[in-house]
């Protein structure tokens, strides 16, 4: 259409997801978001709506990105389950390791800045946390582990998942978070070798 600028949604959306997650919510001005999206105030607000919408929209992006990647790994559960929970927290481990994007979850980030956070984005985040976890359980219980034990180990799993992400952030070395995710996985091997 003539006179109207046009650009991609998709960028622009991985622009300020990248600035959210790298200075977080409250450091993110809209002038910091015009900068990275290349759209000034007025586009960002007529295409996404105010900074709540467009965290919001940032934060499912990154959630439907990394899901899709940890449905992936856990796709073989029911066949490889130590080989499909390792294969979940490789995608973390490589997202970590990926000098393309900052350190760090942008959801671990959002769950602990929630107390500051409008109540609609404290709520997606706990949403994320908790699809992860759902995520987990329906893995071990096809690998057949007894409810309890799925449950248990799906709310380690996500705990420790997420703690990754934050030992990252202040410097954690790869053999360290590696020494987590090992010690983790030992624990559901023995399990799993216990299982009826």
């Amino acid at each position: 259409m003539a006179g109207k600028k046009q650009f991609d949604v998709g960028i622009a959306l991985d622009a300020a997801m990248i600035q959210f997650w790298r200075a977080g919510y409250a450091d993110t001005s809209l002038d910091d978001l015009s900068r990275t999206t290349g759209l000034n105030r007025s586009s960002i607000y007529s295409s996404f709506g105010d900074k709540d919408s467009l965290y919001l929209r940032c934060l499912d992006r990154y959630a439907a990105r990394y899901g899709n990647r940890y449905d992936q790994a856990l796709s073989c559960a029911s066949k490889e389950p130590l080989q499909a929970v390792r294969a979940f927290f490789e995608v973390t481990l490589q997202r970590i390791a990926d000098p393309d994007v900052p350190e760090g979850c942008l959801i671990a980030q959002t769950a602990m800045a929630a107390p500051t956070l409008s109540p609609t984005i404290a709520a997606r985040a706990i949403e994320a946390l908790d699809l992860q976890r759902a995520r987990l359980r329906n893995a071990l219980t096809a690998a057949q582990l007894a409810e309890g034990d799925a449950d248990d180990f799906a709310v380690h799993m996500t705990a420790v998942n997420q703690s990754l992400a934050v030992m990252s952030k202040t410097g954690a070395s790869r053999k360290q978070l590696r020494t987590v995710v090992d010690i983790s996985m030992s624990a559901l091997s023995h399990a799993l070798r216990a299982r009826s």
